[in-house]
């Protein structure tokens, strides 16, 4: 029985380590744009073809599909796709896909506004620090990697034995996820499709917006199947 379960909280704990490599590659894509090695792991990657979730499998595709013509030209091909969806030439809050939640969450579209601090005070109760994050904390890639970061001390504290550590870390996850991500996520990832011109962040709309809506299910019935053992 000892042994069935540690079996189980390993295999939890393996899916926690995926839940973090996938927030953190998409982290990193929304953070700047795409550089040389950056593009180079990109391409030596195997995505998934069947994942079960419409949006995720397109996301994929559709990068699969941008990176398999890919050349040394699409750095900069990218990197003028990045400037256009998410910073844009407008000074109003509709010129682009702006990667802060405050945009899409504010009566005037305005930076650093109340999703901002939420999250900051987020990062605080958690004990994580900005580092050298000059940007608002509200900014997709920090929620992302927010995520990410919960998930690895998740695989941790399962990996320890420590199980009311693991649910309190899953808790605070889909909290998260719901008063956050999944609060402006439908919006800025329409914009993205609006905005970009390239298959590659087309499809990064598709594998963030499907890829949060999933694992926000998945944290929900791992917390539910936690109730109804207690």
């Amino acid at each position: 029985m000892v042994a069935a379960q540690e079996a189980e909280e390993m295999d939890l704990a393996a899916l926690m380590d995926g839940r973090a490599r996938t927030y953190g590659l998409m982290a990193r894509l929304f953070l700047k744009e795409v550089d040389k090695a950056v593009l180079t792991e990109l391409q030596g990657m195997r995505f998934p073809a069947a994942t079960g979730n419409a949006k995720v499998d397109e996301g994929y595709h559709m990068l699969y599909d941008y990176l398999r013509t890919s050349w040394d030209d699409s750095i900069t091909d990218l990197a003028i796709d990045y400037v256009r969806t998410f910073i844009g030439h407008g000074v109003n809050g509709f010129s682009a896909a702006y990667p802060f939640e405050s945009v899409y969450t504010s009566e005037r579209r305005l930076m650093m506004q109340e999703a901002r601090a939420e999250v900051l005070q987020t990062l605080r109760e958690n004990n994580l620090k900005r580092g050298r994050w000059t940007e608002g904390e509200d900014h997709i890639a920090l929620e992302l990697e927010f995520m990410q970061r919960m998930a690895m001390r998740t695989a941790d504290a399962l990996r320890a034995g420590d199980e009311d550590k693991a649910i309190e870390q899953l808790e605070t996850q889909r909290t998260f996820a719901q008063d956050h991500l999944l609060n402006w996520l439908p919006m800025m990832t329409e914009d993205m499709r609006r905005f970009s011109h390239t298959a590659f962040y087309q499809g990064l709309a598709q594998l963030v917006m499907g890829y949060v809506e999933e694992d926000a299910a998945v944290l929900e019935e791992l917390l539910d199947s936690v109730e109804e053992a207690a």
